[in-house]
């Protein structure tokens, strides 16, 4: 049974995809950010937002595509159970003690369908911006005038080859 004076539950949007590092013993690592806002408005009339990182540990045994963790994205809403750890250790012969908020548990507080269309629409962003990156760079079969030799028309593009060090 967990602590019942060191638990917490943190509501928020996730800053980006959770990052997963895989430990030599076959665990993982998750480290995610969630945006939770605070519960009152400053001066301007704005409600501000801390980022709060969080890390959890997905056992061995278990299959990471199956936890909870491999289906949450950038930008949806979660509830994050949490306790805090307080980890010691020595480095350079001082003491740093480091508070950390472990995920205990997370829970999905907007349908499966919005999800979804947040991802279709990260999906039609990224691949808008992929078009317009390959737009931007010349045709492949246009040679760069910086790349023909002094004395070859454009076009040519055998004597180019022939400038070249290595074959056809």
């Amino acid at each position: 049974m967990s602590n019942v004076a060191n638990n917490g539950t943190i509501i928020g949007r996730l800053a980006r995809d959770p990052k997963v590092f895989p430990n030599e013993d076959g665990s993982a690592k998750v480290v995610f950010t969630v945006f939770a806002n605070r519960n009152y408005k400053n001066r301007a009339g704005e409600r501000l937002a801390d980022a709060i990182p969080l890390e959890t540990f997905i056992n061995k045994d278990a299959n990471f595509e199956a936890t909870p963790y491999a289906n949450v994205h950038k930008g949806d809403l979660v509830a994050v159970g949490t306790e805090l750890r307080l980890n010691e250790y020595e480095r350079d012969g001082e003491t740093v003690r480091d508070l950390k908020v472990i995920a205990t548990g997370i829970t999905f507080l907007e349908s499966r369908q919005t999800v979804q269309n947040r991802l279709a629409q990260r999906v039609n962003a990224a691949e808008q911006s992929n078009r317009e990156a390959q737009a931007a760079v010349a045709p492949a079969g246009a040679a760069s005038p910086a790349l023909v030799p002094a004395g070859v028309a454009a076009g040519d593009s055998s004597a180019v080859q022939d400038e070249l060090p290595f074959g056809n």
